[in-house]
């Protein structure tokens, strides 16, 4: 369904297990960085009328998102830690194509939060079927869910703005490039992504 070509290593479940104070810091910072990025398309690109009403629940959701998080980490005693840089958010930054029209340069950035989504649920599933914390299976079996559809918002918006079949195209090379990015990053416990 997500359409990501290179799956997780399974052995990033049993890493992120041994750091969940870290894996715990690391999500909530997602999820603000997922509700300040749709805060941004709105402030962006206003006249996308369409896009602005569909990400009002989406900032709403990822900002109760986030407070999920933080009470999973006080659930368990634990301390929301420094927010770090995300290699992984900044590689795919790099490939959003620039200098094109506002409403392409819209649709870049859906693709690119579309497959943060998409990448978020393939992990949150992985966790939901593979930790040994009961509550937290139950958790990010919730969260997976939300987060597919997120990921199909985000894609169903991008097409709906544009060439349908270009933006598929671009969506292709968005996740040939994901899965380099991906085989080139080191396998990390302490991160989602």
């Amino acid at each position: 369904m997500l359409g990501l070509k290179l799956p997780t290593d399974p052995r990033w479940v049993n890493l992120a297990e041994k750091s969940i104070e870290e894996i715990l810091t690391d999500h909530a910072y997602c999820e603000q960085k997922a509700t300040s990025t749709s805060i941004s398309l709105i402030q962006n690109y206003p006249e996308f009328e369409e896009m602005v009403e569909a990400l009002i629940p989406i900032v709403s959701e990822e900002w109760g998102h986030f407070k999920m998080v933080l009470e999973q980490l006080k659930k368990r005693g634990l301390k929301l830690g420094i927010q770090r840089k995300d290699k992984y958010v900044n590689a795919l930054q790099k490939f959003l194509k620039k200098g094109d029209s506002r409403k392409n340069s819209l649709i870049e950035k859906l693709l690119f939060s579309a497959l943060i989504e998409a990448r978020s649920c393939e992990r949150f599933k992985l966790l939901s079927k593979e930790i040994n914390d009961e509550e937290l299976r139950d958790f990010y079996k919730k969260l997976m869910v939300s987060e597919a559809g997120h990921y199909k918002l985000f894609l169903d918006m991008a097409c709906n703005l544009g060439d349908k079949e270009k933006v598929l195209q671009r969506w292709e090379e968005w996740l040939h490039y994901e899965a380099e990015v991906m085989q080139n990053l080191s396998l990390r416990g302490d991160r989602i992504h």
